[in-house]
């Protein structure tokens, strides 16, 4: 059974696409429901879909910006964009971007019907070419470093401490200072802000956050010292950079 994601803003499309799936009668289950790309992307993280079906045009967070975000993501996963005509623009972007497939508003059942068995094709000849005789990287072959640095990433958004990472590796918080210093050149604390400061970054150029919104999603409650923080690393403050970047 393959799992779907339904990502759209109006109730009664993502009602409208789980009944039509429920009457393609194929082997899928929808596994959830989401109102735009960033609660979608909460989602995957802890519930990863085979196969995410998403509209265009959604605040905080459009299909756009969603499935670059999605692309770029360590787990793949497929996407069909669900659209309407004049959205078709928008559509082609989205296909340069990786998108599996599109549909045009309202679904019908056979064009739906379609598009699913194409993508169980796909899915099955991916499967095929991945269990193919091949050598596969070995999490233990992983330095310490590494492993923290994985572990860091995992935890985004949000602060990771020293002693939480020194903890996961099993290793006394001083001596894993120093050795993520000689590894990396560069001071853990820094490197967590850098993380956090990059996502920070992707939320003012995807989506339609407030400051404070964005903040308090990165574990800030202070959005003074969130700005202060973000104008060290960029030399901009957040306004100024969201602004410059929709500017070019």
């Amino acid at each position: 059974m393959y799992t779907i994601l339904l990502v759209d803003d109006e109730k009664w499309v993502r009602t409208a696409l789980r009944h039509t799936i429920a009457k393609a009668e194929l082997p899928f289950e929808v596994i959830g429901e989401c109102t735009n790309g960033l609660e979608a992307l909460d989602f995957l993280k802890e519930r990863p879909a085979d196969l995410v079906m998403t509209d265009v045009r959604m605040a905080v967070m459009d299909g756009l910006a969603f499935v670059t975000a999605l692309a770029n993501a360590e787990s793949r996963t497929d996407c069909i964009m669900i659209s309407g005509y004049d959205d078709f623009k928008y559509v082609q972007h989205a296909l340069r971007s990786g998108v599996f497939d599109y549909l045009l508003k309202p679904v019908e059942l056979e064009e739906l019907k379609e598009c699913l068995v194409k993508w169980v094709k796909h899915r099955q000849e991916s499967e095929e070419t991945a269990a193919a005789p091949q050598k596969e990287a070995d999490p233990s072959e992983l330095s310490t470093v590494e492993k923290v640095i994985q572990y860091v990433k995992s935890k985004v958004p949000g602060e990771v401490t020293l002693s939480e990472a020194a903890n996961y590796v099993h290793l006394n918080p001083s001596y894993l200072s120093k050795l993520f210093k000689d590894k990396t050149e560069q001071n853990f604390v820094d490197f967590v802000l850098e993380i956090r400061m990059n996502e920070a970054k992707k939320l003012l150029e995807r989506t339609s956050l407030r400051i404070s919104e964005i903040a308090d999603r990165l574990g800030y409650s202070d959005i003074t010292y969130f700005s202060n923080l973000f104008k060290r690393k960029t030399g901009v403050t957040p306004s100024e950079y969201r602004k410059r970047v929709r500017t070019n």
